[in-house]
């Protein structure tokens, strides 16, 4: 099969014609996609550009956002048959953990993530767990519903789940990318209102767009410029803010923004420490400082309702499609700060 294989940090993708097949020949509960899409996540260019290691050392397969067709699946399997669209979690889960076993697979303790721990979907093929295919309608496009695995999924835990956002409430998103955007639809669906903050117009164009109450661009403004101006119209501070970027700075931000009593969610990831975090603040103006990560398996088919029935929105993301030859020139994009949601046509 056809792979875009990662070797070494900073230098091209090796697209590679004569990857080895994937095979589940005497294997039970397992399947082959035959990838159609996988999104372009800010992870992958991580590893790529700035060395963030992966559990697999290289060479590796990056991608964790799969959509595609079922092409073989074990002999034990019944409630899939060959040709079924579908789409794979970014994160496969254990089900048997502590966590798991609470319903919090999403930070289960054996995770295994596609494109780190495994080969991910650059490529024409995969083999996975049956257990952790998600079914996807037919009547939903296969190529854009690759990012509902990761970059719609996502933001869904964290809005529903972890900030628990209320129809009413003031809500801030630090960073519109392709994460943080859909913190904003995801928000609007739940009733929040969203502020969005970005130093970028054109993603604060589609933040309207897509169901941002007010928006803010924070190019050449101040962290108290931009926390006056969220105080101002709130009325006094967010109740919920989400920060998306993964930067101590802007985590800093985001939390000044909060009112008394506000909640802080991390969704974007840093691996530098905050330093001068004010715990007595968190403390005597009972505050809350919150974590979010991936997306819940249960999750999935609500989320998929509301794509198909409109309320979230896969075009105003993706900003481009590649095939997989030409997937340097995808991540070149990325790197200019081009792209929103970029996609990789692995069939193409």
């Amino acid at each position: 099969m056809k792979a875009a294989v990662f070797e070494k940090v900073k230098e091209p993708l090796k697209v590679d014609e004569d990857y080895p097949d994937p095979t589940i020949s005497g294997e039970l509960g397992k399947t082959i996609i035959e990838i159609e899409a996988c999104g372009v996540c800010h992870t992958d260019f991580s590893y790529l550009e700035y060395g963030v290691p992966t559990v697999k050392k290289p060479p590796l397969i990056l991608g964790h956002e799969i959509s595609g067709r079922i092409k073989e699946i074990s002999k034990d399997v019944k409630n899939f048959k060959v040709g079924d669209h579908v789409i794979i979690p970014a994160v496969l889960s254990c089900g048997y953990c502590f966590n798991c076993r609470i319903g919090r697979e999403n930070i289960c303790l054996n995770q295994i993530m596609l494109g780190n721990h495994i080969d991910g979907g650059f490529a024409e093929q995969i083999k996975v767990p049956i257990k952790d295919v998600i079914p996807l309608p037919p009547e939903l496009s296969l190529e854009e519903s690759c990012i509902i695995s990761d970059a719609i999924s996502t933001p869904y835990h964290a809005v529903k789940n972890r900030a628990q956002v209320r129809p009413g409430d003031w809500v801030v998103i630090i960073g519109c990318g392709g994460i943080g955007l859909n913190v904003v639809q995801n928000v609007r669906v739940a009733g929040g209102l969203a502020i969005a903050v970005d130093t970028v117009p054109k993603k604060l164009e589609i933040a309207k767009e897509i169901g941002a109450y007010e928006t803010i661009l924070a190019k050449d403004k101040t962290e108290r410029e931009i926390v006056g101006d969220i105080r101002k119209i709130t009325g006094g501070g967010a109740d919920i803010a989400f920060e998306v970027i993964g930067h101590p700075a802007t985590m800093k931000q985001a939390f000044n923004s909060l009112r008394t009593g506000g909640r802080l969610v991390a969704v974007g990831y840093s691996p530098k420490r905050w330093d001068g975090f004010d715990i007595g603040r968190v403390m005597f103006r009972e505050m809350e400082v919150i974590g979010s990560l991936g997306c819940r398996p249960v999750d999935y088919p609500n989320i998929i309702n509301l794509v198909k029935n409109g309320s979230l929105q896969l075009k105003p993301i993706i900003t481009h499609k590649f095939p997989l030859s030409k997937i340097n020139e995808a991540f070149e994009v990325k790197r200019q700060g081009e792209g929103i949601r970029i996609i990789i046509l692995c069939q193409k």
